[in-house]
């Protein structure tokens, strides 16, 4: 008797794939996604990604100013 899994994961042994085109849409998916994996200390003071997002911006902000204010 063969032991089923529950594993959303697991693939069912009917697919086929042989006529599939391997990476077809890599470069599309490449081109729209940007992941920026953070260390857990630098992870463990946002508690989101909007959080992330707030203070990159916040901090790009005052770079550009200081840029601003050196530059004359």
């Amino acid at each position: 008797m063969k032991v089923e899994t529950n594993d959303p994961d697991d693939m069912r042994e009917e697919y086929d794939f042989t006529g599939g085109a391997r990476g077809k849409y890599a470069a599309r998916f490449a081109e729209g996604s940007n992941v920026v994996v953070l260390d857990p200390d630098v992870a463990s003071l946002f508690k989101d990604s909007a959080s992330v997002n707030d203070a990159l911006r916040t901090l790009a902000e005052i770079a550009a100013k200081q840029a601003k204010k050196a530059t004359g």
